[in-house]
């Protein structure tokens, strides 16, 4: 059994991470940590996991935890696996961070949009960025892996094949994104108040989102130079869902067949990743409560662009599904242990 540890275990990625672990047969969690909650019942804070969890919270001590557990996963703010990221620590532990302290190998880029010094930018460069359905085989063997954001997955994957392959022109690409609540978190927010996000879809960190650095980093691994771009996210009344539309010139003659050969030959063994038929959207409600990231496309024409949509669950394939996804890589399991969930509906 993988003896696993969860710091933020009482945030919403940790709490859908402990969900997930729940029901995977090869691990065990040995460490609910929650500075917020001490001492306290996990299940008194999530009573859907009443008689199925019976641990108590615990702090956020990562080098105790590295001696108890073989994965720690940090579903915490930006900031604090690097503050005490360790040699210690990874010679002990593989560790997940959910944050983006490791995402991003230009430290000076970080900096720049998190607004704070890295603490340990000695171990960025051995650090795995964990997009699984891209870097599987470096996954494997790595002992830091950084889960990616949500936007950058869902944004990465419905543009990937079509940029990989020159399809379109990198330097065009604009993503409008939307996102349900649960992705800014479960701390107490006068923004994310039901009143204030009830009937209501707002733009946010417009030109300024900290996700854009991290796109335009992965994007511009597939295109082979540099990518900038424009990505506007927006927060919209759901609990849960991603759902992104990325605009792009095309600078070769395709059809829409030539296009959805592109997408099925990059993702026709991608059990997570499912290639809709030309000219069927996204919708975040097909993949809800899953780990399957859809993806599909448009071709316009009369404008001789291309548009490219994905839909996923945040939380899931967005977050904590991406992570046991990693895990079961990186200890050599079937990648999918774990995650076989149909989506929920309604």
């Amino acid at each position: 059994m993988i003896k696993a540890g969860i710091i933020g275990s009482t945030g919403y990625a940790g709490a859908e991470l402990v969900r997930l672990l729940m029901g995977h047969k090869e691990t065990e969690i040995v460490w609910y940590g929650s500075r917020s909650y001490i001492d306290k019942k996990y299940a008194d804070v999530y009573r859907n996991m009443f008689e199925i969890v019976e641990d108590v919270c615990r702090d956020d001590n990562v080098a105790e935890l590295a001696k108890e557990a073989d994965v720690i996963f940090t579903a915490t703010p930006q900031g604090f696996c690097a503050g005490l990221m360790s040699e210690e620590i990874l010679s002990q532990a593989k560790v997940i961070d959910l944050s983006a302290d490791f995402r991003i190998k230009d430290v000076a880029v970080y900096e720049k949009w998190y607004g704070m010094e890295h603490k340990s930018p000695q171990f960025i460069p051995e650090a795995v960025y964990g997009l699984c359905e891209i870097n599987r085989e470096q996954i494997r063997g790595t002992r830091l892996l950084a889960n990616p954001g949500c936007y950058p997955t869902c944004s990465t994957l419905s543009i990937y094949p079509a940029l990989k392959e020159g399809l379109i022109d990198a330097n065009t690409l604009i993503i409008d994104a939307k996102s349900g609540t649960s992705g800014a978190g479960r701390g107490a927010k006068v923004d994310n108040l039901y009143c204030e996000v009830n009937e209501n879809i707002k733009a946010y960190g417009v030109a300024s989102h900290r996700h854009t650095p991290e796109i335009e980093e992965q994007l511009s691994y597939a295109a082979g130079e540099t990518v900038t771009l424009n990505f506007t996210p927006h927060l919209v009344p759901m609990n849960r869902g991603i759902l992104i539309t990325a605009y792009a010139s095309l600078k070769k003659n395709v059809s829409a067949a030539d296009v959805k050969a592109v997408y099925d030959s990059y993702y026709k063994k991608e059990k997570f990743v499912r290639v809709l038929d030309a000219g069927v959207c996204p919708q975040t409600r097909w993949v809800e409560g899953s780990n399957y990231v859809d993806v599909g496309f448009v071709m316009d024409a009369r404008t001789n662009r291309l548009i490219m949509m994905g839909a996923m669950d945040n939380l899931v394939k967005g977050a904590a599904g991406q992570a046991v996804q990693n895990m079961n890589l990186m200890f050599g399991l079937p990648e999918d242990m774990g995650l076989d969930l149909v989506p929920v509906f309604p």
